[in-house]
């Protein structure tokens, strides 16, 4: 799909999902994205990583990308700016936590992970845990499910490696909390779970308006349902080659990119806003 080049305009700042999308298959930023993020802020756009991931991992990753940007993390229940001040929190609420862990925990090979502010429990190790914050350096604790945390949660978020199996309880949730949960896949393999207003749709209108900036001067990228709000509200909102069908049916006219195998975003940005 081609852009007439004045839709370039009004850009000033970029947002994006890391996993499946800017970052590479092994879950690094590629020595050509790190190059085009420096180019991208030397002439003046802001940038923002739009995530599912907790900023504990994420500022890890901004680290490597040697840039100031934004953090929107737990798919928005927590913004923070480029000095990691904390812009915009919004918890899961306290009532509701014990109840979504016990509708899941009717199947024990879900695994349950909880965010709580910096801290990430789970309801049991596993290797590909162990081996995941042994890379990151994230370290998790084990919770009990029959008391888990409760306060300050920004989402909890439960893996299986059966889509349509995670797609049911999905259902259950949906049916059983209603609009006070916004409840999404950012993976087939992962479903989240945030407060019913949380979105990277709505964390990146508080980013826009605090800069004195609209949601037209935005551009997204995204490969998840999780990713959805912020696509839709972005003035571009670019989704990735290989999305979920769900994403691309839920947002057809919006613009397919290449996959992030190739770096489509760095080069994305590079012919379109880099001088």
């Amino acid at each position: 799909m081609t852009h007439n080049a004045n839709v370039f305009e009004d850009i000033s700042i970029v947002a994006s999902d890391l996993d499946g999308t800017l970052l590479s298959p092994n879950h690094q930023l590629s020595e050509f994205t790190k190059q085009t993020l420096k180019q991208l802020h030397q002439q003046g756009y802001t940038f923002i990583f739009a995530t599912g991931r907790n900023h504990v991992d994420v500022s890890y990753i901004r680290e490597t990308a040697g840039i100031p940007a934004y953090m929107i993390t737990s798919n928005g229940a927590r913004v923070h700016d480029q000095h990691d001040n904390l812009m915009y929190s919004k918890n899961v609420d306290a009532s509701l936590v014990q109840g979504i862990v016990d509708t899941i925990r009717q199947d024990p090979e879900i695994m349950i992970h909880i965010y709580e502010n910096e801290q990430w429990w789970v309801n049991k190790a596993d290797e590909k845990i162990l081996s995941f914050s042994k890379q990151s350096g994230f370290k998790f604790k084990v919770f009990s499910q029959d008391n888990a945390p409760k306060q300050n949660i920004a989402k909890l978020f439960f893996t299986h490696e059966s889509h349509e199996h995670l797609a049911n309880f999905e259902d259950q949730l949906n049916q059983q909390f209603g609009d006070q949960l916004n409840i999404a896949f950012s993976t087939p393999w992962c479903l989240e779970v945030m407060a019913g207003s949380v979105s990277k749709g709505h964390a990146l209108e508080v980013v826009a308006n605090s800069l004195g900036k609209e949601l037209a001067n935005c551009i997204a990228f995204g490969d998840g349902m999780n990713d959805a709000e912020m696509l839709a509200a972005a003035k571009i909102g670019n989704i990735m080659q290989t999305a979920h069908p769900k994403v691309k049916a839920a947002l057809p006219n919006n613009p397919v990119i290449g996959s992030n195998e190739d770096d489509a975003v760095a080069h994305y940005l590079k012919q379109h806003l880099l001088n």
